[in-house]
């Protein structure tokens, strides 16, 4: 290509890959002009003004403003792009982080509800679970109220301190299944299904039952678990968990809300 001859605006933009009305954009806000104007004031451009437009071009793509494109195009050097893209390099880990939690959350939410939606709710079975890990809240302290939402608030308050996003399904723990039959709207710890959580659901055995009602509102589920048990021979030997399928996110009523009781056995 001749470098001498100058372009047509048309011409400069198929060239330079860059739509016709966006030329006219950044030649409006004095980001990138024609190097003249031929007759009838139309535009014409130096196929060496690629080069200006290719730098536009890469760091409109990593997301710099462009007002700050235009003062770096203007007075740039090695030291101040290296500080631009460092600033988006960061920009975009913490953005890449965000999206990655986002879609870790939703992918919770949805294996909960789909697995409220295959449980059959009027039966106790026996599963096998695999070590999951969650965030384990500290002991609950019930002294001062006979149910769990004072406990349950203070946890999920202490989110950004524990290190944990709320966003996650928050369930409750027991450390048998005695402690659920004696007071079973007051678990001994809440915890959050947060992946990052250092500590686990432990794998092995469980009896699994399932009750409607609002939190806390555990219904019967700890006698039908408890009868299961014993006629088909089987001893609790560990800790409760209670973890809510289907919540406010899924369920209008709240009377409706799905809990699943999972007690591990031996």
């Amino acid at each position: 290509m001749d470098e001498t001859k100058l372009m047509s605006m048309k011409a400069f933009s198929e060239f330079a890959g860059i739509n016709a009305s966006t030329l006219r954009y950044y030649d409006r806000i004095g980001l990138f002009s024609p190097i003249s104007r031929g007759e009838n004031d139309y535009r014409q451009y130096s196929p060496q003004q690629i080069i200006s437009i290719n730098l536009i071009n890469v760091l409109t793509e990593l997301g710099v403003p462009l007002k700050q494109i235009n003062e770096m195009v203007k007075n740039r050097t090695p030291e101040i792009i290296q500080n631009v893209l460092g600033a988006q390099e960061r920009q975009l880990d913490a953005e890449m982080a965000r999206i990655q939690e986002s879609y870790s959350i939703i992918h919770v939410l949805r294996e909960l509800i789909y697995i409220g939606c295959k449980a059959h709710e009027s039966e106790i079975c026996e599963q096998k679970f695999d070590a999951r890990p969650i965030f384990m809240g500290e002991p609950n302290d019930f002294s001062n109220c006979s149910l769990f939402y004072e406990p349950f608030v203070r946890f999920c308050a202490r989110a950004q301190e524990f290190r944990f996003s709320p966003s996650y399904p928050i369930g409750g723990y027991f450390e048998n299944m005695e402690a659920f039959l004696d007071e079973d709207s007051q678990p001994t710890r809440f915890f959050s299904l947060d992946p990052n959580g250092k500590q686990t659901i432990r794998s092995g055995r469980y009896l699994v039952g399932y009750v409607r009602g609002y939190y806390g509102e555990m219904g019967d589920v700890g006698e039908r678990l408890t009868a299961y048990a014993k006629a088909n021979g089987l001893k609790f030997c560990g800790p409760l968990y209670v973890l809510y399928l289907h919540d406010e996110i899924s369920v209008k009523d709240k009377n409706r809300f799905l809990a699943q009781v999972s007690a591990m056995i031996k």
